[in-house]
């Protein structure tokens, strides 16, 4: 059951709803028993000063030896209200007069017995009284009793004022609002309950249709894409972005595939050349010592296409699984280009293509230098390779700023733009816009694709700066690291 992400949100939604009405409805009762206290309080204080005040009132009209008793007889009288008691006590703690005394104007019950001042738990009580004007709540039974004793002067005498008020009502008051708590909140949390699991199942509606959707695709339906209903809020991003991931394996899973066909198709050539030469050699049994000599030759050439092949396979393989260890030092990135377009000499003199360099002397930079020279040599044969007789490559290595910058131009044909955005795929080859001389086998298409990943290596780039008519440049930027001193 608790499985569900609906349950879940229900079950903490309710648990942290509980906790405030919880909270919020203590609170409140202990604030309303509080302040109904103060204005208890504020009562009976009010109602002392008013007694003495009529009494002081009554006296002035009253004459005679029971001018006292009389006078507090009237206010007393004056000030009955249900739940309060008036006591005058001599300072012996002998009571002298009560409103229990009077007679009972209507219906209603009296707060207290006829007999609780005279009663010797109000007699300890008003004995132990050492502060006056200060209120107390003495317990009578079941009900508590809200107690102000305060001195009085009088016709020349002193009398203890008791002011007395039942707190029975508000104990009625505070158990009502209690029970009025102890049936709503579950009531109020049971309704949230429902209330907050619909919600849940319906915000999480859409995530569990991309579930159903997302549970159906697989490798053969990787162009299918998650409904989004709204982009804005946070499960349309999910959507989007779940969609953007389904994108990007599309386009690995069919560049994989390309990858691998594009492979067979060029392993299957020299293979298919080396069967063919073997099969033809033992099948005349009488061939000359040169034919023999001419196979071999064609065999070795076809074996070294085929290692150099497997190799940048290789290459690519270890660079993609991050296991292809950069081996970093302290180096010259002119004499590394210099190196590269001596070796490249040869290459370009079999296809009568002149090589001019601009190279500035002394660039410092750290990197690892068979993978720079390769990357150069790869751009030099490239340019070479697609280049008519009788044109020019240039090899240029400058600095800009905080940046070295290695291009390599050519005179050729150059390349489409339709086919730029795929010159840096795997086994990819422009040929019909570059094409090579008559029996020239060329690489794989793998040598532009090892070039950008050296450059990134080096946290450089490699792109194609220029393609027209007259030609193509291509440039590769390497960060500046200068040597220590």
């Amino acid at each position: 059951m608790l499985d569900s992400v609906r349950v879940r949100l229900t079950l903490w939604y309710s648990l942290v709803l509980a906790f405030i009405l919880i909270c919020l409805a203590v609170f409140t009762y202990f604030l309303y028993r509080h302040n109904a206290l103060q204005r208890t309080d504020s009562d009976i204080a009010q109602l002392s000063e008013a007694f003495i005040t009529t009494l002081n009132a009554e006296l002035a009209d009253e004459s005679g030896p029971n001018a006292f008793r009389n006078a507090a007889t009237a206010a007393m009288q004056e000030h009955r209200f249900r739940e309060t008691c008036f006591a005058l006590f001599d300072r012996s703690g002998r009571p002298l007069l009560t409103s229990l005394d009077l007679p009972n104007l209507d219906n209603s019950r009296a707060p207290l017995p006829s007999d609780f001042f005279a009663s010797k738990t109000f007699q300890s009580f008003l004995a132990n009284t050492a502060n006056a004007h200060q209120l107390y709540t003495l317990h009578s039974g079941k009900d508590r009793l809200r107690v102000l004793v305060r001195p009085l002067s009088a016709g020349g005498e002193n009398y203890d004022l008791v002011v007395l008020q039942s707190l029975h009502a508000q104990r009625e008051l505070m158990e009502d609002i209690r029970d009025t708590f102890l049936w709503a909140i579950p009531i109020a949390l049971l309704l949230s309950a429902v209330g907050g699991y619909f919600l849940a199942r319906k915000s999480l509606a859409p995530i569990a249709s991309m579930a159903s959707q997302a549970r159906g695709m697989g490798a053969a339906n990787l162009h299918q894409r998650l409904s989004v209903s709204n982009e804005r809020d946070e499960l349309g991003q999910l959507a989007q972005t779940f969609n953007q991931l389904l994108e990007r394996l599309e386009s690995s899973f069919e560049q994989q595939r390309r990858f691998m066909a594009d492979a067979s198709h060029e392993l299957r050539t020299p293979v298919a050349i080396l069967r063919g030469e073997a099969e033809v050699t033992l099948s005349r049994p009488d061939r000359s010592p040169a034919e023999y000599r001419e196979t071999l030759a064609i065999l070795r050439e076809e074996s070294r296409r085929l290692a150099h092949i497997i190799e940048d396979l290789f290459t690519l393989a270890r660079a993609d699984a991050g296991q292809f260890p950069l081996t970093l030092a302290q180096l010259y990135l002119d004499e590394v280009a210099a190196e590269a377009l001596m070796r490249a000499r040869s290459l370009a003199a079999s296809k009568c293509i002149n090589l001019t360099a601009a190279i500035e002397p002394n660039l410092p930079i750290l990197g690892d230098e068979s993978l720079l020279g390769r990357m150069l040599l790869n751009l030099l044969d490239n340019a070479i390779k697609y280049s008519p007789p009788q044109t020019t490559v240039t090899l240029s290595c400058s600095r800009n700023d905080d940046q070295y910058v290695v291009s390599v131009t050519d005179q050729g044909p150059g390349i489409p733009k339709e086919l730029q955005s795929r010159l840096f795929e795997r086994f990819f080859r422009a040929d019909k816009a570059r094409s090579r001389v008559d029996g020239e086998t060329g690489g794989a298409g793998l040598g532009l694709s090892i070039a950008r990943w050296i450059a990134e290596a080096h946290q450089g780039q490699l792109t194609l700066a220029r393609s027209d008519d007259s030609g193509c440049t291509f440039s590769a930027t390497l960060p500046v690291v200068s040597k220590p001193d």
